[in-house]
């Protein structure tokens, strides 16, 4: 079994494989996905809409339209994991903190130069921001 890494990047990769390509998440699924895999892909197209919500809230300057559809779409699975940890299977979640170190190194290695600190920004604010509304 792949690690968990991994499977998070299948899954972003697929979902923007399916954006930029238009066919359906499950054709750009690798055959052999992990259900960890497919839970994080489809709960991130299933909740889209709020994903983009939060992204183009904190992406200050930018429009959703402007933001790389693999940015967008590593930053889709890492929202998942921090905001609706219960929609992927496991027994231990992955700390937000963790959620954004994993969306930051895969920004990284597979997407423009400054795409890094654009992912870390955007999802350290939607972090601050979902603690901040937290009862205390």
């Amino acid at each position: 079994m792949a690690r968990r890494s991994e499977q998070r990047r299948a899954a972003a990769f697929a979902l923007y494989q399916s954006e930029v390509t238009g066919r359906p998440l499950e054709d750009t699924l690798p055959r052999d996905a992990s259900l960890f895999t497919r839970a994080l892909a489809y709960a991130a197209e299933d909740r889209q809409e709020e994903l983009d919500e939060q992204i183009s809230r904190h992406a200050q300057g930018w429009t959703l339209e402007r933001i790389a559809p693999l940015e967008k779409a590593i930053m889709r699975t890492a929202l998942i994991e921090m905001l609706h940890p219960d929609a992927v299977p496991g027994d231990t979640p992955i700390p937000p903190e963790g959620a954004i170190e994993e969306a930051v190194k895969t920004a990284k290695t597979y997407a423009a130069a400054q795409a890094s600190g654009f992912v870390n920004g955007i999802l350290a604010a939607v972090l601050r921001e979902t603690r901040q509304n937290q009862p205390r």
